[in-house]
């Protein structure tokens, strides 16, 4: 009887003991404001980024994997959070908070502010999605109907395809003026159909996993095709995804819309 005493004792102990060694990370607490972008710089590329509500919005800097634009959508809201995870590995969490004028609009983070985690594929999966975006360069166009045209500017998808859960949109920019046109980005938005007047709780934007090939410049009357990753997703069907072409530092802005349907035509890999 004393022998199972000890036993259960021990046992009580050791888990006791295993749950006090649970570790937590503390958020990181920033303010921001819808008349103001906050720039939060981290030590590594941007694998991906979950937002606790549409009341906040985020963007990848053009060119910079590892800047991450964040700007409220309206004028106040309630307490919400954010999470990143960078490329290698690192989990950084967030509290997010309005304030109408923020003290600190760029921030920079070490992994004193982070958890590691690990990656499914890590690097692997960056090379794999290169090689497969490399290969998808080279093929013919799947569609010819899914374009938009503005000042002689046209935005075309050419392909979709899936491979390790993982949707690849084959886009073409053709430039047919003369003043050559420099990409800022290519955005992904899932949005309402019914309501007329967008607004930034009524969407949810995707961040690329990889791309390739932009930003690029596009010199008069010439073309250019990139390939842009995004892990794999469906779209309700009250909502549609768009492709939001930016101009930098012009206004010349394109824009794809496709249903869940359409989606659903990805060719496999």
């Amino acid at each position: 009887m004393r022998v199972l005493f000890i036993f259960i004792f021990c046992s009580i102990n050791f888990v006791c003991s295993a749950q006090n060694k649970t570790a937590s990370i503390e958020p990181y607490r920033i303010d921001i404001t819808a008349s103001k972008t906050t720039n939060l710089i981290f030590p590594f590329a941007i694998q991906s980024v979950d937002r606790g509500t549409e009341d906040i919005l985020v963007a990848k800097a053009s060119g910079a994997e590892n800047i991450l634009h964040i700007k409220a959508s309206k004028d106040s809201f309630p307490e919400t959070n954010l999470t990143v995870i960078t490329k290698d590995g690192i989990l950084y969490s967030f509290i997010v908070r309005y304030n109408n004028s923020p003290e600190r609009l760029n921030i920079v983070f070490g992994k004193q502010d982070s958890a590691q985690v690990q990656l499914s594929g890590g690097n692997h999966q960056m090379d794999q999605m290169e090689i497969v975006s490399k290969r998808i360069l080279l093929k013919r166009k799947m569609f010819a109907h899914f374009s938009d045209q503005h000042s002689e500017i046209i935005l075309q998808l050419q392909g979709l395809y899936i491979s390790s859960d993982v949707l690849f949109f084959q886009v073409s920019i053709h430039n047919r003026s003369n003043v050559s046109y420099e990409t800022e980005s290519i955005r992904f938005f899932i949005r309402d159909k019914q309501k007329a007047m967008r607004t930034a709780s009524q969407e949810t934007e995707l961040i690329p996993l990889y791309e390739l090939g932009i930003p690029c410049t596009v010199l008069a009357k010439h073309r250019k095709s990139i390939v842009l990753a995004v892990g794999k997703f469906s779209v309700p069907d009250n909502k549609y995804l768009e492709l939001h072409l930016l101009e930098k530092n012009g206004d010349r802005d394109l824009g794809l819309k496709l249903n869940n349907a359409q989606i659903m035509q990805a060719k496999q890999m």
